[in-house]
């Protein structure tokens, strides 16, 4: 595969790992975070320093995303130091921020209007499937534009699907996200129950988690949980970001989730008590 020049915008907990890969398979990579700080041990393994999202897309063959609220999304595309003004006809755009399914759409279009082939990317798979180069990617918007990205995207994910027209990838990762707040209640009220049963947890996990009852979060989060790291591999003021768009999207299209609304809530009253900059295992907390 011929080796392209990436402009990566955001370097946090999965943003960071995947430059890693894209550095490591040989492709020139220009990086910017808020906290130039954060960049440098990737600049140290060889990735480029750029002052602004347009300065790090300057001359660049596709561009990157993946930063924290839609807010975010907007600035770094439509704001005075965007993407948009150094994008050149022919770059594509791909936004992997979990973000709205309607912004999406809005930079695909904006991105059209200019010759700028744009994708949402939205991820799963935390830190670990960051490092691991196992991330589940949800993509929406042209197939031709998903055939061309899906060689450097295998680079950094195992589960890349296609899902359909600009902002399916939102909405996939919307369905996502409403398993995981759903999910992560059960799995704490397991350990909570098996805590309070006087069960070695490490060896009620053994007998569960490859049963029907096993999980991403079950295997991968429980045994954190257990060991009281709450260090985050995704943010609880993130996954409440996230959830907040998902019942906002289910209010337009006349659902009721109880389960995601439920959910919201504790990880609210989480967020209250100071334990936002935490991983989503923290709602065990919630139980103690």
């Amino acid at each position: 595969m011929t080796k392209k020049r990436i402009a990566f915008i955001g370097t946090g907990v999965m943003g960071a790992s995947i430059i890693k890969h894209l550095i490591k398979n040989g492709h020139e990579v220009s990086v910017f975070t808020r906290t130039k700080e954060k960049a440098e041990p990737l600049v140290a393994l060889g990735a480029s320093w750029a002052s602004s999202p347009a300065a790090a897309f300057k001359n660049r063959d596709i561009a990157f995303t993946m930063v924290g609220y839609p807010s975010d999304v907007e600035e770094v595309y439509f704001g005075q130091n965007g993407l948009f003004q150094t994008a050149e006809q022919g770059n594509i755009v791909v936004d992997m921020t979990t973000s709205e399914p309607s912004l999406a759409k809005r930079i695909y279009e904006h991105a059209l209007s200019m010759g700028v082939e744009a994708l949402d990317a939205p991820v799963s798979g935390g830190d670990i499937g960051a490092q691991n180069g196992t991330l589940s990617i949800m993509i929406g918007g042209d197939q031709a534009t998903y055939d061309k990205i899906l060689p450097i995207m295998k680079h950094f994910g195992g589960n890349i699907v296609y899902q359909g027209e600009a902002g399916a990838g939102q909405h996939a990762k919307m369905c996502n996200q409403i398993v995981i707040a759903s999910g992560m209640i059960g799995v704490c009220e397991s350990l909570a129950y098996g805590l309070k049963a006087g069960l070695d947890l490490p060896t009620v996990l053994q007998s569960i988690a490859s049963g029907a009852a096993g999980s991403w979060s079950l295997s991968n989060l429980a045994p954190r949980m257990i060991q009281g790291d709450f260090a985050p591999g995704f943010y609880v003021k993130h996954f409440v970001k996230d959830m907040k768009i998902a019942l906002d999207e289910s209010k337009k299209m006349g659902i009721s989730l109880p389960g995601l609304s439920l959910a919201y809530d504790m990880y609210e009253k989480l967020i209250e008590e100071g334990y936002g900059d935490n991983g989503t295992q923290v709602l065990l907390k919630y139980y103690k």
